[in-house]
């Protein structure tokens, strides 16, 4: 019998979002990508979702639903987090005028979900991304969060996100299971 578990990946337009989902899917990404009207260097943004699946040998099946990252389609935000177990904020390290707003995404999805989050430094590899230490003095919201460096293209890092992410999800059901 397969058990479907949905984690969420969020993030500032441009921040990794389908590149992250796409370096670890066992599918071709389902992406609803379109051309960007806005003068910035990206061509194609995310309008509603991307979808990947992980699929374990013993039936657990992982499903990755990416948001949008631009706020016009912010709306998604909160369907896509209906029933998840848990959420990655991708955050581009070299980009610190992004941090506020990856801020205010943490902060909704706090007020929406009280699911456990681990927050990703993608751009790892360039010389001007900043240190964790950097990133969590400059985003609100993210004292007591595990923040992790990942190059969104390699599979290696997204499965050390993935297993940071679950790491936490393992440990909330624990505290939950002591507490009750």
């Amino acid at each position: 019998m397969e058990r479907v578990f949905k984690i969420v990946v969020t993030g500032p337009f441009n921040s990794g979002k389908t590149t992250f989902i796409s370096a670890i899917s066992e599918i071709d990404v389902v992406s609803t990508e379109r051309k960007t009207g806005s003068g910035r260097k990206k061509c194609n943004t995310t309008v509603a979702m991307d979808f990947g699946r992980i699929t374990f040998p013993d039936g657990y099946v992982l499903h990755l639903y990416g948001t949008p990252g631009q706020d016009r389609f912010d709306f998604m935000w909160e369907i896509l987090s209906e029933g998840m177990l848990g959420y990655v904020v991708l955050v581009d390290g070299s980009k610190p005028d992004t941090f506020e707003e990856a801020g205010g995404i943490v902060a909704a999805f706090k007020a929406m979900s009280d699911k456990p989050f681990v927050l990703v430094v993608t751009r790892s590899d360039r010389k001007d991304c900043l240190s964790p230490d950097k990133v969590r003095k400059n985003i609100d919201h993210i004292a007591d969060v595990d923040i992790v460096r990942c190059d969104a293209r390699k599979l290696g890092d997204v499965k050390d996100v993935l297993l940071a992410l679950l790491e936490r999800v393992m440990e909330r059901a624990e505290a939950l299971e002591r507490a009750g």
